[in-house]
């Protein structure tokens, strides 16, 4: 954590930036001389940051969030200097090193030994400074074996992985880093990771773009939302987070329920039962789409029962919608309920099901169904009969939560 006394690395004041997007089209020099000579040429306004204003000081790792579209990338080419703000002002203290776009510079003709000299060069470093670092450059990308290829031969990762090892040579006061390592594997994301814990031992100011919550927590202080162009939230990373969560979740939803009005399968009519009206609701009963982490939630559904039936087994699965997984089922017979009634033909019964409070932030879809009195036999199911949301916990890396507190102990276990 920065100090609060630290002096300011970063200012950025009032930042607002739009570009103009010209309706003529240019597809041939004739068109483009009959533009050029036009009196009146339209263009339209794209207002991609608007008013933006905070500040990063000294020793601070300092996260960007947003969904894509946001303005997270123009708003780290404006600190970069690649753009000009067309509002406001940025003010920089120290030098600054981006980390946006990995292998700018790079020739794919020329070998991998001969782009980390070029590159070098571009940094800034001497020859002589780039022949002692060579080896560290190499053994850190682990691509001894291929210095000597083209560099059109390299995978994509590889790339970026002797990109990255070239830059991290850079000496200076602020990086800027935005999901550089997106295309790496596992183990050097692993060694990217140390690199950064190793930055934050040594108190360098970052400021950092991903979209892995649990790296922002992993190594960031504070951050900031971009939504729309505009900072809607900004304070410690977990309540920067929270705040995304919420409206990743909501765009989520959106999407999902257009999806599903028009893709969701349609089910098999049956003739003994007929589910309908499947909902999730509050305490109160009342239909409901959107919860708070904690919050009591119900899963409702009603039968319309078509033929007389005795005993069916009313059940309810839960499926987390990003990784299509269920995680939570039951239904009378496994609750010890082994009389459900007898029902007669043109009856309606509603089911209502309380969730355990464990579930954690995310999307899930809700299943009901109904079987004959063994459950051999499904006389009515609905997958993707509904859809609800969670959001705002504190701890939303896991599938599942919980409000009871673990014991976590660490001591030192001896030497053998």
């Amino acid at each position: 954590m920065a100090d609060k006394h630290a002096p300011v690395m970063i200012a950025v004041n009032g930042v607002s930036k739009s570009f103009r997007l010209p309706h003529e089209k240019t597809t041939s020099i004739k068109s483009a001389v009959v533009n050029f000579w036009r009196q009146k040429r339209s263009y339209e306004l794209q207002k991609v940051l608007k008013d933006v204003n905070f500040e990063i000081k000294q020793g601070e790792f300092f996260g960007i969030v947003g969904r894509n579209g946001s303005g997270k990338s123009t708003l780290l080419k404006l600190l970069a200097g690649i753009y000009s703000p067309s509002k406001g002002s940025i003010q920089v203290h120290g030098r600054l090193t981006p980390f946006i776009e990995l292998g700018v510079g790079f020739n794919p003709e020329l070998t991998g030994r001969e782009n980390v000299f070029l590159n070098g060069a571009l940094l800034g470093f001497s020859r002589k400074e780039m022949d002692r670092l060579y080896n560290d450059i190499v053994s850190f990308a682990e691509l001894e074996r291929f210095m000597d290829q083209k560099l059109k031969n390299y995978s994509s990762g590889m790339q970026v992985r002797l990109a990255f090892s070239i830059a991290i040579r850079a000496q200076s006061d602020i990086l800027l880093i935005d999901e550089v390592l997106a295309v790496g594997d596992a183990a050097f994301q692993t060694k990217c990771f140390d690199y950064f814990y190793e930055l934050k031992k040594k108190g360098a100011t970052v400021v950092f773009v991903s979209h892995d919550r649990s790296s922002l927590e992993r190594f960031c202080d504070r951050g900031i939302l971009v939504d729309k162009g505009e900072i809607t939230k900004a304070g410690t990373i977990q309540e920067v987070l929270q705040e995304y969560s919420k409206v990743v979740l909501e765009e989520l939803g959106n999407a999902e329920a257009k999806k599903n009005e028009d893709t969701a399968r349609k089910p098999v009519v049956s003739e003994y039962a007929a589910i309908q009206n499947t909902t999730a609701c509050d305490a109160e009963g009342r239909s409901k789409k959107k919860f708070s982490y904690g919050d009591p939630i119900g899963l409702r559904f009603t039968v319309q029962i078509k033929h007389a039936l005795n005993n069916p087994v009313f059940g309810i699965t839960v499926w987390q919608k990003n990784l299509d997984k269920a995680v939570f089922a039951t239904n009378t017979l496994i609750d010890g309920v082994k009389e459900t009634g007898a029902f007669a033909a043109g009856e309606t019964v509603e089911v209502t099901i309380d969730l355990p409070k464990f579930l954690n932030d995310g999307e899930y879809y809700i299943e009901p169904a109904i079987a004959n009195e063994s459950a051999s036999v499904f006389l009515d199911q609905r997958p993707r009969a509904a859809t609800f949301l969670i959001s705002g916990s504190d701890n939303p890396h896991s599938l599942l939560s919980s409000d009871q507190k673990l014991k976590l102990t660490v001591r030192k276990a001896g030497k053998k």
